[in-house]
């Protein structure tokens, strides 16, 4: 935990105090609830990770098999692979279980990290290979599958999606506001290419729909990270992303940066307010996020709402200076 800067700050060595997202101060309200799943859209998700195992969504008996269009029922035990459907969504590149972590990794267990939620339920989404590469269809494929699990009565409100190309899909934005239609928030990355998404467009992160939430990327000075892309319009918050510490394959911990990074501290704060409100619309839950983040001179004009998630803030239900800037 003390070297997870982005949850709790201590300045030092280029860092600058306070520049993280109050999770000390926002687990005093709330640490998570397994209630809440929030799907990770991804590479897969190492789920038996010793940081993991007691945060991962297992398909509850009560809710039916999947029944997928082509291939009918599918064991979707621990969550889906639309990369190879007949396989499960176990993470063989190490990217969605380092995601995953950042969004609930146990806390107070005495290993490894914490996410910042402590108690949650990742459901992994496997759509990317081993390679890293996955095709919109499959893509596609996954949402469809999280809009099933929410009309078969999972509590699953949120998708994490730390991916993104310059290719435009009517499909895929459609798919997304399905997603939107069932309740449920897209938090998307704003990609790593240091570059402006109002002008050169990223997707899915530039998809102008009610649900979706662009995420870029802070260091530890509370600056823009140099490889994030930004954009006043497109993009609308950011989040700690560089040198940041998670979960990884084989019960192993790796340090890893990207707006990849930045997006799971956005779904995880989202997923903490439902923890604490769990009646909250996904409207309002967009908006929360929104409206209580810590304003930062380096964000103004680079993203829409001029600063930082902030838990605390965000639990709290409003904005508060309590960053001597």
């Amino acid at each position: 935990f003390d070297q997870q800067w982005a949850l709790n700050n201590i300045g030092g060595d280029g860092a600058k105090e306070h520049a993280d997202l109050d999770a000390i101060e926002a687990w005093k309200t709330t640490k998570g609830s397994e209630d809440v799943v929030v799907a990770v859209l991804d590479s897969g998700v190492d789920y038996n990770h010793e940081d993991l195992v007691k945060n991962m969504w297992i398909r509850p008996t009560s809710v039916p098999a999947y029944q997928d269009a082509e291939l009918g029922t599918i064991n979707d035990i621990n969550g889906f692979n639309s990369d190879d459907v007949q396989a499960d969504p176990m993470d063989d590149n190490g990217h969605g279980t380092h995601c995953a972590g950042i969004i609930g990794a146990e806390g107070d267990n005495g290993i490894g990290v914490s996410g910042i939620n402590q108690h949650v339920k990742i459901m992994p989404l496997k759509f990317l290979g081993r390679m890293g590469n996955g095709s919109t269809a499959a893509a596609i494929e996954a949402i469809n599958y999280v809009i099933d699990r929410k009309k078969n009565g999972v509590n699953v409100r949120i998708i994490s999606a730390s991916w993104g190309s310059n290719s435009n899909s009517k499909a895929l934005e459609d798919a997304i506001r399905a997603a939107g239609d069932a309740g449920i928030l897209f938090v998307a990355a704003a990609g790593n290419d240091g570059s402006n998404n109002d002008r050169w467009p990223h997707y899915p992160s530039n998809y102008n729909l009610p649900n979706l939430l662009s995420v870029a990327a802070l260091d530890r000075a509370d600056a823009l990270a140099s490889f994030s892309n930004y954009g006043v319009k497109s993009v609308h918050v950011a989040a700690p992303g560089k040198a940041i510490i998670s979960t990884w394959l084989g019960d192993d911990y790796r340090e890893a940066s990207g707006t990849s990074m930045a997006t799971p501290y956005v779904s995880g704060v989202a997923a903490l307010v439902i923890a604490n409100e769990p009646n909250i619309s996904m409207a309002d839950l967009r908006k929360r996020i929104l409206s209580t983040v810590d304003k930062l001179p380096a964000l103004e004009g680079k993203v829409a709402s001029g600063g930082r998630i902030c838990a605390a803030n965000a639990l709290a239900g409003k904005a508060s200076n309590h960053l001597p800037h």
